[in-house]
């Protein structure tokens, strides 16, 4: 599916992506939303591993699944046991990091949630809940400003992943074992899955699986890689008119 980028990650900052109005404030913006970021390690990027403990038969479709992006929203794949991602066409794993959301009219500012939604180039978009059917989805500013885009964070152990404060998230079987991810909002899955015209939901909950050391160099590096042969052929960086292929 057509998504428009937020922008395009190399060596750990986000460059030339005006995502605020004004190129020059919007540079300036994200300059001091990368220097927060990165002080308080919310950078680090991680893929989202998902555990349920449901009494449900349907467990076993969801549990030790991984969170992955395409068509739009946000889904639970199953794992290649020998790479811990997921089995091949089943959608880009989430590889994503915390970051303040641009948006002057929230306040106090909301912390935000991005992902890449393709390897190459490894175009970024932000994660957020519809403010009416809660499914999660990604999209760029012009996409998500309207919907539940944050505050994002992780538990007091640093690994669990919550949104509003609170580890909400349910799956919904949105078509014979395929899984998307919902946030339940109001604590009632889904309004007993009534929102969701009676599919299953089970609940569920998300923990960072964060990049080592070594794994967010190789990944800078081969990032930085792709720049320069890009760059070399006349790379155009994303913006938010710009039509990019997850």
């Amino acid at each position: 599916m057509a998504s428009a980028a937020l922008g395009v990650f190399f060596g750990g900052v986000i460059v030339g992506i005006p995502v605020v109005t004004g190129v020059g404030q919007g540079v300036s913006k994200q300059q001091e939303q990368n220097a927060e970021a990165a002080k308080e390690t919310r950078m680090v990027k991680f893929h989202i591993d998902v555990f349920c403990e449901a009494n449900s038969p349907a467990r076993k479709q969801v549990h030790d699944t991984i969170i992955t992006v395409h068509d739009d929203k946000v889904w639970l794949s199953p794992k290649d046991p020998s790479t811990k991602l997921p089995v091949a066409g089943s959608g880009h794993p989430f590889t994503g990091f915390y970051i303040g959301y641009p948006d002057e009219e929230r306040n106090p500012p909301e912390r935000g949630l991005v992902s890449t939604i393709s390897v190459d180039p490894p175009v970024l978009n932000w994660i957020y809940a519809d403010k009416e059917t809660f499914e999660l989805k990604y999209g760029n500013r012009t996409a998500s400003i309207k919907h539940i885009v944050g505050p994002w964070d992780w538990t007091e152990d640093e690994a669990g992943v919550m949104l509003e404060g609170w580890e909400g998230f349910v799956a919904v079987e949105e078509k014979e074992g395929q899984w998307a991810l919902y946030f339940d909002k109001n604590d009632n899955m889904l309004d007993s899955g009534k929102m969701v015209g009676g599919k299953k939901v089970l609940q569920v909950s998300l923990e960072r699986r964060v990049f080592s050391e070594e794994q967010q160099k190789a990944e800078n590096e081969e990032a930085q890689r792709k720049l320069q042969v890009k760059s070399s052929g006349g790379l155009q960086l994303k913006d938010e008119t710009t039509k990019t292929r997850s």
